[in-house]
C-alpha cells in the first residue's frame, strides 16, 4: 500500500523507533504516546482492520497480542497494561493499516474513551 505511512515503516521509507522485529510483525514507539510506554505492533502483511483478516490471519494476530505481552514484561508494567485495537474512524482509528496500542506506566480509568 504506497499510501500507507505504516507500510512506509515496514519498507524502512518512513522512521520509526522500531524495537522489536520477526518476520511477521514489527513493534515501534508511538509518535504521539498516550502513556509512559506507547507502543504499537503492526503485521508485515496489510489488512485496514480485524474485519479484513482472513481465516488464515488468525495465528498471526495471536501472535501480536503474545509480542505486546513480551513487550510489557520487557518495559516492565506487567502491573497493568492496556491492549487496544481501534475499528474505523468513529473509534479513533487514523491508520489502516491493522495495528495493535500497548499503553502502559499509569494507571487507567474505566470505562475508556
Amino acid at each position: 500500500m504506497a499510501s500507507c505511512i505504516f507500510c512506509k515503516i515496514l519498507a524502512k521509507q518512513a522512521p520509526a523507533k522500531i524495537i522489536y522485529e520477526d518476520e511477521s510483525c514489527i513493534a515501534f514507539q508511538d509518535i504521539n504516546p498516550q502513556a509512559p510506554v506507547h507502543l504499537l505492533v503492526i503485521p508485515r502483511k496489510h489488512f485496514a482492520s480485524v474485519e479484513e483478516a482472513e481465516m488464515d490471519d488468525l495465528p498471526l494476530l495471536g501472535h501480536l497480542y503474545r509480542v505486546a505481552a513480551k513487550l510489557a514484561q520487557e518495559y516492565k508494567i506487567t502491573d497493568g497494561y492496556r491492549m487496544v485495537v481501534n475499528t474505523g474512524v468513529g473509534a479513533g482509528q487514523s491508520v489502516f493499516h491493522f495495528h495493535l496500542h500497548l499503553l502502559g506506566g499509569r494507571s487507567f480509568r474505566w470505562p475508556p474513551g
